[in-house]
């Protein structure tokens, strides 16, 4: 699935919605499938809605799943199915950028799911991990766990349930933009900034982003 090419309007980087999947394993191209989804709607920089759904996958997840995520055979069987879940979950994309952590993974499950629903999206990806690994390269790791830990950022203590996940991220997602504008006075960064830091080599980031002000 590919996304739209056509020119959109300028998007802030605070006005995005974080998603995150929990899914049977690591590749739809190998029969995997969405389990839950996850997300935070950002608007401004403030959290103005939230979505997170179980969905029955049609086949049992194995323990490995079950005891990683904390999400059992009992819990999905009442769930409602991953088209259900997907064709709401497009509805709440809406037009908006989207973001995740290691946002590679997350972009192959919502575009395999999507297109079981004939749904697309126009928005557009970054990944907060690509971003931090460029902004905090003294990081132990850049595993979002680790992130929050290094950034002194408040969670409950819960990983690898989609919600949480997704709000971590976002968390993380908001310090980044302070970061930008506390050390290179980006004041409001725009989604195609953000985009555009992954791509920098490490070694020249700082000086990118100097002449962005």
């Amino acid at each position: 699935m590919t996304n739209t090419t056509h020119s959109r309007p300028i998007q802030p980087a605070d006005t995005v919605i974080v998603l995150d999947f929990e899914t049977t394993g690591l590749s739809p191209n190998q029969g995997d499938r969405a389990i839950e989804i996850g997300a935070v709607m950002l608007k401004d920089g403030k959290v103005i809605d939230r979505f997170q759904q179980l969905m029955n996958p049609g086949f049992r997840v194995s323990g490995f799943i079950e005891n990683y995520t904390g999400i059992s055979n009992e819990m999905l069987s009442d769930a409602k199915s991953c088209e259900t879940v997907m064709t709401q979950f497009a509805d709440f994309i809406g037009d908006y950028n989207l973001v995740a952590h290691n946002a590679s993974f997350d972009q192959r499950f919502l575009d395999a799911e999507l297109s079981r629903v004939n749904c697309n999206y126009p928005g557009q990806f970054a990944c907060s991990m690509l971003i931090a690994r460029r902004l905090y390269q003294d990081a132990p790791n850049h595993k979002l766990g680790s992130l929050i830990h290094y950034k002194n950022i408040q969670h409950d203590g819960v990983f690898h349930r989609a919600l949480a996940d997704s709000e971590m991220t976002a968390d993380l997602w908001l310090v980044m933009l302070e970061d930008l504008n506390a050390d290179y006075q980006i004041k409001r960064a725009d989604f195609s900034l953000l985009q555009a830091i992954a791509k920098q080599s490490k070694a020249s980031v700082s000086q990118y982003l100097a002449r962005q002000r």
